[in-house]
């Protein structure tokens, strides 16, 4: 590994006096759980405040709207938070794209709520790591980038969604329009295990399969019926056969089924497909 120069250690420097910790603190101790809209919407107006010391125009981008299954089959349509975006210098030769997310799995009831120390250095809390460190640790690379010379040449988008830890259904669109014509994009995750960062991640879709049997009499009739708790059982069985280093398959959940003494006639199926490359998901589709 090639050693600093006098310039990024500098940087470097100037980095580290910003008040990453403080900040983590402060983002962590407010709920921002993907469904917690009202969480969404304190953590999104706390980023906006933050980034506002950049140059350039933070924006709150409304939620595109989501449809989803209920577990009875029927389509409904969903909310989530605003994302954030922010555009500086959208002339300059040089354009980079940074992205984050402010939610995290934690929801509202979820018993994970408050911070401590586990050891000095070592701070455990609902999102400190992924990923209200890494939108702390962004902030402060941006600050110190924005007090070179250098900064003139280079322009840059960030967006924070806040959706990611649902797999971005609402902020998807955004994201493609912002990365258009973009040299190199950075996500503040966390790093991999060793330390390193990780150049690619395979894709994500989640699919809601409705399965329909048929009704009858657990004891009277059943081998009238068709049962439809089976039927989900068995494609899911299939559909994870079918993985492979392409392309994973993940079945989540079956929702469906009643009284004992019944034949369900509806289920549905959850599965989570990840395809490495994009011919991989276009043979998928087929």
């Amino acid at each position: 590994m090639n050693p600093l120069s006098s310039i990024e250690a500098a940087l470097l420097e100037r980095a580290a006096d910003a008040p990453m910790l403080s900040q983590v603190q402060d983002w962590a101790a407010i709920n921002s759980g993907s469904r917690n809209l009202d969480g969404l919407a304190q953590m999104a107006a706390a980023l906006a405040d933050a980034f506002s010391v950049l140059p350039g125009d933070v924006t709150l981008i409304e939620a595109a709207p989501v449809e989803t299954m209920r577990a009875d089959g029927r389509v409904e349509t969903i909310r989530h938070g605003q994302h954030l975006h922010l555009s500086v210098r959208p002339e300059a030769p040089v354009q980079i794209l940074l992205t984050g997310h402010m939610d995290t799995v934690f929801a509202a009831d979820h018993p994970f709520q408050a911070q401590r120390w586990i050891e000095p250095g070592v701070l455990n809390g609902p999102g400190v790591a992924d990923m209200k460190g890494g939108i702390a640790v962004m902030l402060a690379a941006l600050r110190a980038i924005e007090g070179t010379e250098a900064a003139q040449t280079l322009g840059y988008d960030v967006v924070i969604n806040s959706d990611e830890e649902v797999g971005s259904p609402s902020s998807a669109g955004l994201l493609r329009t912002v990365a258009a014509g973009k040299v190199a994009a950075f996500t503040y995750e966390p790093a991999l295990p060793d330390g390193t960062l990780a150049g690619a991640r395979a894709g994500s879709g989640n699919f809601s399969i409705v399965v329909t049997g048929l009704s009858a009499h657990a004891g009277r009739n059943p081998d009238d019926g068709r049962n439809a708790l089976l039927a989900a059982a068995d494609l899911a069985l299939r559909l994870k056969a079918g993985s492979g280093p392409g392309c994973s398959c993940n079945p989540v959940k079956i929702e469906g089924g009643g009284p004992n003494n019944v034949v369900p006639d509806h289920a549905v199926l959850r599965v989570n497909f990840r395809p490495r490359t994009r011919r991989m998901r276009r043979q998928r589709e087929r």
